[in-house]
């Protein structure tokens, strides 16, 4: 007689167990992809608006943008110098869900800064004054802040142009990263260390970097508040 050799239990569960990772590899290899035309379109937007902000500043006797600004309402960091150079850029006027320019497809969640980090479900820019992803390097334009920043400075008394930064991704200045997040720390803060985000900078190029947070010290410290050390490849202040 014949004896048919069926498959044990065991030999079962281990073809499931290759079929699954199979499957998951699969399924991984085309979000890659996406992922890379994310930034790469959050590179090219960035790309445009830098280009817009030096424009603005060719017209206005080489000073970049300032107008002002609170900690409790940060407006050139957002819709203030949006609002100063759209027009270079061809934006339409007013808060408009059209100026797709302005928004990273990538900006899919965003943190609350208001109160303690509350994780958000949905865009920084459908949040954010004047629906924007994106944030100008105006930290010195804030009142009661020791934040470096360009704000009203001319771009020719700028010392480093490749190494200062002009207009980033919106967690750039915090920092955390909508293409390589982290998971909160166990207090709820979305900050960590060499997260990486899309930057401009003077001189007009686009470079995706690591952005430096040095712990929560001082208190309440985040990116914008301080040049990085040696070793990252920008910084804040024009210096």
């Amino acid at each position: 007689m014949n004896r048919q050799q069926a498959f044990t239990l065991v030999e079962l569960l281990v073809v499931i167990a290759i079929i699954s990772v199979l499957a998951a590899l699969l399924l991984a290899v085309p979000s890659r992809p996406m992922e890379r035309a994310k930034r790469t379109l959050c590179a090219v937007n960035l790309k445009q608006i830098n280009l817009g902000v030096r424009m603005y500043t060719d017209d206005w006797a080489d000073k970049a943008p300032r107008t002002p600004g609170t900690a409790a309402s940060p407006g050139l960091n957002w819709s203030g110098y949006k609002n100063l150079m759209k027009s270079y850029v061809g934006a339409g006027d007013g808060t408009s869900t059209h100026d797709k320019l302005f928004v990273c497809p990538a900006d899919t969640f965003h943190y609350s800064m208001a109160g303690n980090f509350e994780y958000v479900p949905k865009g920084m820019h459908e949040e954010a004054p004047d629906f924007m992803s994106y944030g100008f390097n105006g930290g010195n334009a804030r009142t009661n802040s020791n934040a470096p920043g360009i704000a009203g400075r001319l771009f020719s008394s700028i010392k480093n142009p490749a190494r200062t930064v002009l207009v980033a991704e919106g967690p750039a200045f915090i920092p955390y990263s909508w293409h390589e997040p982290k998971p909160p720390a166990s207090n709820g803060a979305p900050m960590f260390n060499d997260a990486k985000d899309v930057v401009s900078f003077v001189d007009g190029h686009v470079s995706y970097i690591k952005m430096y947070w040095g712990g929560n010290h001082p208190p309440g410290a985040l990116a914008l508040h301080h040049d990085p050390p040696a070793g990252y490849d920008y910084q804040w202040s024009g210096d």
